[in-house]
């Protein structure tokens, strides 16, 4: 077995063969049967990976699970396993709310790439020029490169401050502008260039807070409402926000975050300013419909986000297999687009082929370091033949 690991999280996974399951033979009714041959295989395969998944949530305490699975081009599996939270003991459905953690970033940055698209922005152009609430500080690491939105989104951009724990529900919330620059109440360091762009490629969620402020100064609109209407609405993400804090309208559709054990983190769940970064909330089968529009769109299918080229530079390596937004693992046929994401009380895993119409997307609501996410996606890939899977 290989081994990958992004940042904030562990992706384990097994090298499958190139072998696709095949039905021959079909002669006057054969086709009904070939039709019923593969409705059986199907709920076979459903059948094994429910059984699997039920022993990993009770061997590993995890308190609830949505899983949606990408097959040919389309969800053919999405379930709910599980409690939303182990009080009230209310049912994981299809529409239970699981913070996305760093996912975001992924989603987000189809946003920025719309934009790109429709010439408001520049992949490759110096993001202060932009940027008119706040500006990236010059030092002397930005005195011959400049940090841009192509950089911003490989993770090249030698900004700081890799991660965000979020704020308390109860507690004061900082504004944008007092996170990048790390001042009360905020509870991180300021976001600066500390490194040179473009040398080095370091995992920085404070600069897709920085990308975030850029998009609220280009578009005029509050960030939730730029994805809405932009990203979410058009690619059918329909339980899904950017909402922070969650209106309390949806609190009742949201999964309880835990720590593990019992602990429940306090008020619920954490409230990520840092929306860009870790702010979505959604569901499994939401963003498997955000990972099938990155596949329609690489086969110049609609998609009504970004363009087939904009998409080809998004799963472009950039460096050290990271493209626009997400991690890359295998080439050619086999691929593969991936982020992971970690917020307090939630983890979660979205992958899918560039060019097959495979993929899956994991959430749970628990901080799990027993690589549950990884075996349960190592069962699907096995289930469904996905090849180079390593």
């Amino acid at each position: 077995m290989k081994k990958h690991s992004l940042p904030g999280g562990r992706t384990h996974q097994i090298q499958m063969g190139p072998c696709r399951w095949r039905v021959r033979g079909w002669v006057r009714l054969g086709v009904w049967t070939g039709v019923l041959i593969i409705a059986g295989a199907a709920n076979a395969r459903a059948d094994k990976l429910d059984d699997f998944i039920e022993i990993q949530i009770q061997k590993r305490h995890i308190p609830g699970l949505s899983l949606a699975v990408i097959e040919d081009g389309r969800i053919i599996m999405a379930k709910g396993y599980g409690v939303c939270d182990k009080e009230s003991s209310r049912p994981v459905t299809t529409s239970t709310l699981f913070l996305a953690g760093s996912v975001s970033k992924s989603v987000a940055a189809l946003g920025a790439l719309h934009l790109v698209d429709k010439g408001k922005l520049s992949l490759d152009t110096d993001v202060n020029t932009q940027l008119k609430t706040w500006k990236v500080p010059e030092n002397e690491f930005t005195k011959t490169k400049k940090v841009t939105l192509r950089s911003i989104l490989s993770h090249s951009a030698g900004l700081t401050v890799h991660g965000f724990p979020g704020y308390a529900v109860d507690e004061p919330h900082p504004t944008l502008v007092e996170i990048l620059d790390g001042v009360k109440p905020a509870n991180t360091p300021p976001i600066r260039v500390d490194l040179v762009p473009g040398s080095k490629l370091r995992y920085s969620g404070g600069g897709y807070t920085v990308m975030q402020q850029l998009i609220i100064d280009v578009t005029g609109e509050p960030f939730p409402n730029f994805m809405q209407e932009c990203v979410l609405g058009p690619l059918a993400m329909t339980n899904s926000t950017y909402d922070q804090p969650l209106p309390e309208s949806r609190s009742t559709a949201a999964a309880t975050g835990y720590y593990g054990g019992d602990k429940a983190v306090p008020g619920r769940w954490h409230v990520y300013p840092e929306m860009a970064a870790a702010g979505l909330w959604t569901t499994a089968s939401d963003l498997a419909s955000f990972a099938i529009g990155i596949q329609r769109s690489l086969k110049a299918k609609s998609n009504p986000v970004i363009s087939q080229s904009t998409t080809r530079q998004m799963v472009t390596d950039q460096g050290e297999m990271d493209g626009l937004g997400v991690f890359l693992l295998g080439k050619g046929e086999t691929l593969r687009f991936v982020h992971n994401g970690r917020d307090e009380g939630f983890d979660a895993i979205m992958t899918g082929y560039a060019l097959r119409g495979q993929g899956a997307v994991i959430l749970i609501n628990v901080n799990d370091d027993s690589g549950a996410i990884a075996r349960i996606l190592e069962a699907i890939a096995h289930e469904y033949q996905w090849p180079d899977f390593h």
